[in-house]
Formats: C-alpha cells, structure tokens, sequence
C-alpha cells in the first residue's frame, strides 16, 4: 500500500482537523440515536440478574467470577491456545460476564474452540502493520485471536497519541474482539478519548434494512470512551436493536426473545431465535423503532468505514462463514487539545448537571453510560456470575471433550 508523502506540521495540523470533524460527526449520530426513542437509561426496580431468572424458569448456574475465569483459561489451553493469550482471552470473556453482557462471554468459548479446531483462528498471527504514517496505522491481524491483538493495537495507538495528540487506525482480520467497550476503558483508564467503529468482515449478516426481510449487514457496533477523572463514560451500542450474541444466548437457553427483536424470513415479526440461523434466516431488526433508518444508516456507514479504510471487506452475497472483524479506531490525547484539566473539568461538570436531574415518581436514578455496566460489576463479584442451564450445559460438553475438570458451582432460584 502506497502513502502520499506528509510535511510533518502540515499533516499533523490537517490529520487533527479531519479527525475533529469525524468525531463531531459521530457524536451527531448519537444524539440521532437518543432521539430516536433507544432504551431508557432509568433502572427497573427489578435486577437483570433476577429478571433472567423469571426467564430461565428460576434456575440459574452461579459461578464465581475467579473459578469461571480459571475454566475459561483450561478450557482455551487445552484447546492449544498458549497461556498468555488464554489468559488474555479468559479474562476478557470472564469480564463481559461481570458487567452483564453475557452475549460477549464465556458462551464464545465454543465457537472460539470450533474455530481453532478448523484453523480458522491463527494463534501464531502477529499484528503486522501494512502501512503508516505521522498519526494512523493500518495494521493485519491475520485472523488471530481478537481479544489479543485488539490489546497489541491499543498499546500502539495510546503510544502514539501520546506523542501527537491524537491516533487512528484501521485493522483488518481480527478475530472475534469481544466486547468493544472493553478497549475504551482501558484507554479513559489512562486518561485517553477513544472511538472505535466495528464491522464483521462482509459475515455474520443478521441485520435487514427497514422494510426487508433479508439480512444485509451485521450488527456493526460503535463504542466511544470518555474519561472523566473517576468512573467513565462507556457508551457501547451495535446499530441493531440487540446484538447477535444476545439471540444466540437465548437460542442456547431454548428461551424466545423478546418481541420486536426479530422478523422471520418473510418478514413478519417473531420470538423464535432460531429463525436467525435458518436458511433462509430471518433477522434482527435496526434500532429506531420508527426510526429505524437511523439505526441502519449508521450501520452501513460504519461497515463502509471499517473495510474501507482497512482493506477488509463489507457485506456481499455469499459471505464466507463469520470468522472476525474489521474495525477503525480513534485515539485522544486532550492534554494536547485544550488540556486534560480542562476536558476533566467540564465532564465532571456536565455528569454532575445530568445527574442532578430530578426523576418521575417510582423511577431510580438516572444513569449515564457505563452505569448499568457498573452495577452489574458489583453484584456479580459480590454474587456470583449466573449462567442459564443450557449455556452451562455447552460449557460441560466441550469440558468433557478436552478432558478439563468443571469447577464446583450453585444453583439460584
């Protein structure tokens, strides 16, 4: 790949400007979001935890977030993954569990598995950088593990950005990386912005364009982190109504959906999620209810940009079976805009206004992003992670196979 070349102030003066625009872009394409009647962030009365219990039957599988972790971990190693990258891997997994996104946890171990078997994931790719210049990097992962080599990524960018204010990049051939937020807290961890926009490599299509009734594109998450000196702002959302993964748990679980996240192959609403995985397959519908052009707009965009900037692929008829992603990311150093006191000052500012909201009777709290995460976080480490029968029960088999001892576990109801 050729680069044009660069004057060094010139280009970095010019790479700031264009990268200012596309992220007060982006943050329009939230506040379409918000307008477009997507999930209030007031708290139920009712825990998640206890809801999916009711779901469930009443029973549930507890496991220690420790134990679970440790399994994980065996579960990887025993399928030939080194031990470095299985503790990256178990512990991101593990992770997404605590925070109640159970759709980017341990429930992935089996297809990870069945994609190792099948040398679909490489576990010798390095992260090889194709090209770059004065404050972007487009980088190969060679369909190595996501979680691994979206770490290796991050470390370069937040290096970067540390030197010129700010990094971008764009990746091609990741693995499965998980739970997006992830990476944005570590960067507000260490003081950085962070954007990250994800598409599924032209696979893994579930989404239909409003008014179809055949998938087009995948869920095409964007994520954005915003530090803000003590917890936070996470905001993590794909530009569907719900992520494929979150389908797949249920399908798992033998439990239908809720009704508006599906339509059938005919089109026509469901709650069967076992229609996303049929030939013909039915869909996931995009966010925005009425809206819903919003939700899939942003989607196609975001599939654009990731393979396009990349050199990986966007979505097209006979895909070849969902492997990973393809992903572009946006890293900010704000000591170098208008300094790190200030942009702390006037997110703590702007958090304690929204907080200070009063709220309809009967409600809780309002919530920012990142909140619900955090309260999940909380009682799941005090708790215990629970799992429904049927995605344990996969955990139990692939056990089985590799030969890895279960940990001990409880039941709730």
């Amino acid at each position: 790949m050729r680069l044009r070349p660069t004057f060094p102030e010139r280009g970095r003066a010019a790479g700031l400007l264009g990268v200012l625009g596309l992220l007060r872009c982006w943050l329009a394409c939230w506040s379409i979001h918000v307008l477009g009647g997507v999930r209030s962030r007031i708290v139920p009365a009712k825990s998640e935890d206890s809801a999916k219990q009711d779901e469930a039957g009443g029973r549930m599988i507890v496991v220690e977030a420790h134990r679970l972790e440790d399994f994980a971990r065996r579960l990887l190693e025993a399928a030939g993954v080194p031990h470095d990258q299985a503790v990256t891997v178990a512990r991101s997994l593990v992770e997404s569990n605590l925070r109640g996104h159970d759709s980017h946890g341990v429930m992935r171990i089996p297809y990870y598995v069945e994609a190792i078997r099948e040398e679909r994931i490489n576990l010798d790719a390095q992260l090889e950088v194709v090209a770059r210049g004065p404050c972007h990097l487009v980088v190969d992962a060679g369909w190595g593990l996501g979680q691994v080599q979206m770490h290796r990524l991050l470390e370069k960018l937040m290096s970067l950005a540390a030197r010129n204010g700010v990094a971008c990049a764009a990746a091609q051939r990741m693995g499965h990386i998980g739970r997006v937020g992830e990476y944005a807290e570590e960067a507000a961890a260490e003081g950085f912005v962070s954007l990250f926009l994800v598409n599924t490599h032209g696979a893994a299509q579930r989404v239909a364009p409003p008014g179809g009734k055949a998938p087009r594109l995948g869920t095409n998450p964007i994520c954005f982190g915003v530090p803000t000196g003590s917890d936070p702002i996470i905001l993590d959302f794909c530009t569907a109504v719900v992520a494929e993964g979150k389908v797949r748990v249920r399908r798992i679980a033998g439990q239908p959906c809720p009704p508006g996240w599906l339509v059938d192959s005919e089109g026509m609403p469901t709650t069967d999620p076992n229609v996303l995985y049929r030939e013909p397959p039915g869909a996931i519908l995009p966010f925005g209810g009425e809206k819903a052009y919003r939700g899939f707009g942003l989607g196609l965009v975001i599939d654009i940009l990731a393979a396009g900037l990349s050199g990986g692929q966007v979505a097209r008829p006979n895909p070849e079976p969902p492997l990973g992603n393809d992903l572009f990311a946006l890293v900010i150093e704000p000591e170098q805009f208008a300094g790190r006191d200030h942009f702390l000052q006037q997110a703590r500012e702007l958090i304690e206004y929204v907080r200070s909201c009063p709220t309809a009777e009967g409600r809780g709290p309002v919530l920012l992003p990142g909140d619900p995460e955090r309260r999940t976080l909380w009682e799941r480490k005090a708790k215990g992670i629970p799992l429904d029968e049927g995605n344990w029960a996969a955990l139990t088999r692939l056990a089985e196979e590799l030969g890895v001892k279960v940990p001990d576990v409880s039941s709730a109801s």
